[in-house]
């Protein structure tokens, strides 16, 4: 009787559970639209609910390639099925479901009276149904391989939990010691962590806690002052750090380097997933930021870092500095030199002028002169000699009157000889005109009627006591770069120390002081040597060769 009853009692508990499975299943078809289908990563696919949206499915990573995530915030429940080629030997493949980390199904096979045909489009296929799961605060993992290559498994994460924020439990920095290696360590930084890269520093690790997801994570670095990524990563490394549970925490590696200059820098956890790459994308950036992790590192290096575009940048700014500098100085050179060269040629300007009335003063004075001789030669009733005096004397006055501020050496000659014979007739003199065998007259130039005054003052007062015993000797010597004109006469000579009282050489003397001013690099230098026995007036034009 005991036995009856306990047989009785193993049914209705069976009934009862395969009531509710049912039920279960009956109620999560019952949302699910089996008319849309989404990949959900290798051979598998999915439905999900009909009014389900933000459905972010068969996402891939760069460290994971047999790992497909599917994203489901929104979803109650999921249909998994598998599909296959024709080709395919379905009795090979076994599948593994699991519940958050817990196993449902392990190494189950396919059921082939299950499967149905369906038609891709390219090629005739079969599927079947792997089951109807709730996931709503869950991850379905399943795992699908052949027993002809069990190492290659396709791994499908189904994820209907929001997606933590990924926790940063370490930051260090390695330096160079004689043993080796040390590290300085900062756990569980806060949002704000002032670190300093000494010389001897040479990168930064960046911890993460350990999540069944981490490969979902990626990791950038932006420099907050420019707004710019100077780094990115979408692997994590395993090996060196293990956490509490000791389990080994995934951390990445970022190289000094990546720091060019001291200032402000964010280190940005987030999910790997294009947020606007799915079907009915309405999440706000509010709900975006809960999944994203955000620490400010306060850098301050050592030793600065330019890159090749900011020290061509900097080059040419500095270039450009100096060269608009330079430009500005040689402005201002320029403006100076030319007020300079303006006030030296209005200076020059004055002096020619002045040294133009100059020669309008000597002129008349040569002039009157001059005609004084005839005059004289005239009263003595020397009329064949006034005559000649009279025809050397018209040609001599159209070349003093020639308004050339320089003339020939060659032609200065001729002038002095001109008057000098003119002279001659009325005084009987005696003259010489000696000049160097290396001097091209015709090529050297000076000043118009330079001696002239002073042949006129020998002549004038030294000849006209001694007649014709009487000798003027005028000479043109080269000395070196300097020029030498000479006047001498053997007349009975004047007190040098006295102040001059002709007015063709105190004429001179102020013409010489105007030629100085005009010709600075180069020197008029009077000198006069008088005694009873003679005088010798030697100027001198330094430089002028």
């Amino acid at each position: 009787m005991i036995k009856i009853k306990l047989n009785t009692m193993k049914k209705i508990i069976f009934t009862l559970l395969s009531f509710i499975i049912v039920l279960s299943t009956v109620s999560a078809q019952k949302g699910i639209n089996f008319n849309h289908t989404y990949p959900g990563g290798g051979r598998l696919l999915m439905t999900v609910d009909s009014s389900a949206k933000n459905v972010y499915y068969d996402i891939y990573f760069p460290n994971q390639p047999n790992t497909s995530f599917s994203y489901l915030p929104e979803v109650d429940s999921v249909s998994i099925q598998i599909y296959f080629r024709k080709k395919d030997s379905v009795e090979h493949y076994r599948y593994t479901i699991l519940a958050d980390n817990k196993p449902i199904v392990v190494n189950k096979a396919i059921n082939k009276a299950g499967l149905k045909d369906f038609d891709r489009g390219d090629e005739l296929s079969s599927f079947t149904t792997l089951g109807i799961f709730p996931i709503k605060g869950k991850m379905i993992t399943t795992l699908v391989y052949s027993i002809e290559n069990p190492l290659d498994i396709e791994k499908s994460v189904f994820y209907g939990k929001p997606i933590p924020r990924a926790k940063i439990e370490v930051l260090t920095t390695s330096f160079a010691t004689e043993s080796g290696v040390d590290y300085n360590y900062i756990t569980q930084p806060k949002e704000r962590v002032d670190l300093t890269f000494t010389e001897n520093d040479d990168e930064l690790t960046v911890v993460k806690e350990r999540t069944d997801i981490d490969y979902l994570y990626f990791t950038s670095i932006k420099d907050k002052k420019t707004d710019k990524i100077v780094f990115e990563s979408t692997s994590w490394l395993y090996g060196s750090y293990l956490n509490k549970a000791g389990k080994l925490s995934p951390y990445i590696k970022i190289d000094k380097s990546v720091f060019k200059k001291s200032g402000d820098y964010e280190i940005i956890v987030q999910p790997l997933i294009d947020w606007t790459n799915c079907l009915d994308c309405d999440i706000s950036a509010k709900e975006l930021e809960k999944c994203i992790t955000r620490n400010t590192l306060s850098i301050k290096l050592d030793e600065e870092n330019y890159t090749k575009k900011e020290l061509l940048i900097y080059t040419l700014i500095a270039a450009f500095s100096i060269g608009l500098v330079f430009l500005i100085i040689l402005y201002f050179i320029k403006k100076r030199t030319k007020k300079r060269l303006a006030e030296k040629e209005q200076q020059k300007n004055i002096a020619k002028l002045k040294l133009n009335s100059i020669r309008s003063q000597l002129n008349p004075h040569f002039l009157f002169n001059a005609l004084a001789g005839i005059q004289s030669l005239m009263n003595k009733n020397e009329i064949d000699k006034a005559n000649t005096y009279l025809s050397k004397f018209g040609r001599l006055t159209r070349n003093v009157l020639d308004d050339k501020e320089l003339i020939s050496l060659s032609r200065e000659e001729a002038l002095l000889d001109d008057y000098l014979q003119m002279e001659q007739l009325r005084f009987g003199f005696t003259y010489e005109i000696d000049h160097a065998g290396n001097l091209d007259l015709d090529n050297i130039v000076i000043p118009s009627m330079l001696l002239q005054p002073f042949v006129e003052n020998a002549v004038k007062h030294g000849m006209s006591q001694k007649a014709s015993d009487g000798k003027v000797i005028i000479t043109f010597i080269k000395q070196a770069n300097d020029l030498v004109l000479t006047v001498t006469d053997n007349g009975n000579g004047f007190d040098t120390g006295k102040k001059l009282n002709g007015l063709g050489l105190v004429l001179s003397e102020s013409r010489l002081a105007l030629l100085n001013s005009v010709y600075k690099e180069n020197r008029f230098i009077l000198a006069i040597q008088s005694t009873t026995n003679g005088t010798k007036i030697s100027l001198t034009l330094t430089d002028w060769l």
